[in-house]
């Protein structure tokens, strides 16, 4: 699991995919791996636990 802070109001989130938005301020794209570049490839594909929508 990572750590995902957002870059507008400071919350963070910890979770294995990059949330859409934050879930305190509620602004969209504003969550940022802690800790290091964000990896663009989260285990969010096929066979993850994501809910991502393809």
């Amino acid at each position: 699991m990572a750590i995902w802070k957002c870059k507008n109001c400071g919350t963070t989130k910890e979770s294995r995919c990059k949330p859409k938005k934050c879930p305190n301020c509620g602004e969209a794209n504003t969550m940022e791996k802690e800790g290091g570049p964000e990896e663009t490839a989260e285990k969010c594909g096929k066979g993850s636990r994501c809910k991502k929508k393809a």
